[in-house]
C-alpha cells in the first residue's frame, strides 16, 4: 500500500500545480462508483448517514458526510486515505469493542469505499 501512495504522489502534487484538488480516486487509488456499490453491498447505510447512497440513513454511527475534511478517522487516526481504508477493514483491531464490526471488507473495496467518501 506504501508503494502505491508514493506512486500517486506525483499525480497529486501535478494536480496541485493546476490549482486543481487531486481526484478521490487519485489519493485512494479507488473508484467511486464501485464504491457505491460496495457501501450498498456491505450495507454501510444500515449505520450511517451517507450522501448519494439510496436508504443510507443510519444513526448509530457517524454521518460520512465531508468525511474528506475532517482530521480523524473515527476519532483516533489522522484522516489519511491508508487510515480510513484500514478502519474501513478493521475498525476493531483499531478501537475494540466499538460499534463498528469487522466486515470481511477486502482491499479493493475499502480503496474503492474511501474514493467513494472522499468523492462526495
Amino acid at each position: 500500500m506504501r508503494k502505491v501512495i508514493v506512486a500517486l504522489l506525483p499525480v497529486v502534487a501535478l494536480a496541485a500545480c493546476k490549482g486543481q484538488p487531486p481526484s478521490s480516486d487519485s489519493i485512494t487509488g479507488g473508484n467511486p462508483q464501485r464504491g457505491l456499490d460496495a457501501i450498498q453491498r456491505y450495507g454501510c447505510g444500515a449505520c450511517h448517514r451517507i450522501d448519494g447512497v439510496p436508504g443510507a440513513y443510519g444513526k448509530v454511527g457517524p454521518t460520512l458526510q465531508n468525511i474528506g475534511e475532517r482530521a480523524y478517522v473515527a476519532g483516533k487516526l489522522p484522516n489519511t486515505p491508508e487510515n480510513l481504508q484500514t478502519w474501513i477493514r478493521f475498525p476493531q483491531r483499531i478501537a475494540p469493542d466499538n460499534a463498528m464490526p469487522d466486515l470481511a471488507v477486502s482491499e479493493i473495496d475499502a480503496r474503492d469505499i474511501a474514493a467513494y467518501l472522499y468523492h462526495q
